[in-house]
């Protein structure tokens, strides 16, 4: 938390202390005043000492009012100040990780980090400049006050506010640990529900609405139980407090009418005395909410400062190295293996490829198709070995420089909500009309484009979900081919397809990129059978590289796939 707030403004915390000071002066003067007008005033009917006190005590009431919305103001400012800034730092964060990094936190428990835990920060914030300073200055003047009006009845506190800490005490050691599982059952919570949202055709497909159904009302029951059982704990303690306030009442008034009756003590100051008495009390129930508060937003701190403390496995260069115009991707004995695991995804792998030039990368599943061409832009980092791009080592240029220069278009279609323009231009945001529809005819998404009755301007829903898989697939391959490259790659981009779609874009693509490299991914020999070079991918290693007439002559596992997908005639 002390990290959190020193992201605060310091002229706002002290310009929150002012003015809070001054609120707690007015109120601790009141209960004076009025003890003043009971005493000098209506016990000896001087009317206008009465009249003159009780202008005073209004003036005092506003300057308190006026300095508590001052202090309101500037807590609320700073607590959603302080929250926007959590959030955006979160997202920075996130969006410049790795994909480790990312997949480490999970996007349920991020989202998670970045609403609930942000703003339970946010409300203690707001707290702290509220109740956190008003709490200890008022039980602290409160105490001395009322003891310079009669100390004998402030005895009665040494009783009060034992048994106050010792129930507190009680009800904090049940709650927190009950307040911080909270945050944990909310990340269960939304990931279920998540992963019901993104899997309902799915779900639905294989009748498990039921099973799904069942597994959200485990997480959200176990979340409600726990949630219950901390609030049964804390409705506990307002009636005992309120039951503390009352006896401590009761005895101010048993003791101290005995005191006015004996003549050692004025009833004005038997009041005020009454009135220090509750400010004592309600200061031990601000810092209550305090005890309360603040471990869950310790708790949701922790967690915010674990994806901000996120180390970032890929970072640029101190001194990025400048581009040659040599127009070349190359990889020379790559090795990389996931965080954790024993074995290699990738296995010394090793090619050369020049402008102009189609690499298709085949292979089956698992073999490391996408997670070779993955490490082209630096989505993650190799073990050993060395990719480079125009002559340059892909870690020795800034990401930004690296990702300009590569078109990527990846194995599951994602646009974004907006329109057809829109997911277009954020490929290229200098991107022309002429451009886009140059790179629709490309991705052969030209003809269903204008059917529609906007046109370019034709509404993306959420995920693109009215758009069918061939479509999607197109506009995803049309918004990489805008953006100017030096390499394009599609990582299984048209699987989508059917063979004349994919014949007819791989043409195309042939014909229209002629001054930037091409990787294909793909499963389909149909696909890769023209490419200029062919890598054959095994559990990570390459087992064969050449041209398709060569592949299908010497290489066994290219042969194996060709079987497989092929009949004999088509082989020959």
């Amino acid at each position: 938390m002390i990290k959190m707030f020193k992201k605060m403004s310091l002229w706002a915390v002290l310009g929150a202390v002012f003015f809070m000071i001054i609120q707690i002066i007015s109120d601790l003067y009141l209960p004076t005043l009025t003890s003043n007008i009971i005493d000098k005033g209506v016990t000896q009917g001087d009317t206008e000492y009465i009249l003159q006190v009780g202008m005073m005590m209004i003036g005092v009431s506003l300057v308190g009012i006026v300095a508590s919305v001052f202090n309101t103001l500037i807590a609320t400012r700073e607590g959603q100040k302080l929250g926007r800034r959590l959030r955006s730092e979160i997202y920075e964060k996130v969006s410049y990780s790795s994909n480790q990094g990312f997949d480490k936190v999970g996007t349920a428990s991020l989202i998670t980090r970045t609403t609930n835990d942000v703003n339970q920060v946010q409300m203690v914030t707001q707290l702290f400049l509220r109740l956190m300073i008003n709490a200890p200055i008022t039980l602290i003047g409160a105490s001395f006050l009322a003891y310079m009006r009669d100390p004998e009845l402030t005895k009665i506190f040494i009783y009060i506010i034992p048994s106050l800490i010792i129930i507190v005490g009680i009800v904090m050691y049940l709650a927190i640990p009950l307040f911080k599982g909270l945050q944990k059952k909310t990340d269960k919570l939304n990931l279920v529900f998540r992963e019901g949202l993104t899997g309902v055709r799915v779900i639905r497909a294989f009748n498990q609405t039921g099973f799904e159904e069942n597994r959200f009302d485990e997480a959200n029951k176990d979340y409600t139980q726990t949630a219950i059982k901390v609030n049964i704990i804390m409705s506990f303690l307002m009636p005992v407090i309120t039951l503390i306030i009352s006896i401590t009442n009761v005895s101010i008034i048993w003791y101290g009418g005995h005191n006015v009756a004996n003549g050692t003590l004025e009833v004005g100051n038997m009041m005020a005395f009454m009135t220090y008495a509750m400010q004592i009390l309600m200061s031990f129930m601000m810092m209550t909410m305090i005890f309360v508060l603040v471990p869950r937003a310790q708790a949701s701190a922790v967690r915010i400062n674990e994806v901000l403390d996120m180390e970032n496995d890929i970072s640029d260069p101190e001194t990025p190295q400048q581009w040659s115009n040599q127009a070349s991707l190359a990889f020379n004995k790559v090795l990389f293996r996931y965080k954790g695991a024993e074995n290699p995804a990738i296995n010394q792998v090793d090619f050369e490829m020049k402008k102009g030039e189609t690499l298709a990368i085949i292979g089956g599943t698992g073999s490391g198709k996408s997670t070779l061409v993955n490490l082209i832009p630096r989505f993650f980092d190799i073990e050993t070995g060395e990719i480079s791009l125009n002559g340059q080592d892909v870690r020795k240029v800034p990401q930004k420089d690296l990702r300009d220069r590569i078109g990527f278009v990846p194995q599951k279609a994602v646009l974004f909500t907006g329109t057809i323009r829109s997911n277009l231009l954020y490929g290229y945001p200098d991107a022309t009309e002429e451009d886009m529809w140059k790179a629709l005819e490309i991705a052969q998404a030209k003809s269903f484009v204008e059917e529609l009755s906007d046109g370019l301007d034709s509404k993306v829903e959420q995920g693109g979900d009215n758009f069918s898989g061939g479509q999607k697939q197109r506009l995803c391959i049309a918004r990489a081919l805008i953006k100017p490259a030096d390499v394009y790659i599609f990582d299984d981009s048209f699987s989508a397809l059917d063979f004349k779609t994919d014949a007819l874009l791989r043409k195309k693509l042939k014909e229209e990129v002629t001054d930037a490299m091409i990787i294909i991914v793909a499963q389909r020999i149909s696909t890769v059978v023209e490419a200029n070079q062919i890598i054959v991918l095994d559990e990570g290693k390459m087992v064969g590289k050449g041209s398709h007439q060569e592949l299908k002559e010497t290489n066994e596992t290219y042969q194996e796939i060709m079987t497989s997908q092929l009949r004999e005639e088509q082989i020959a």
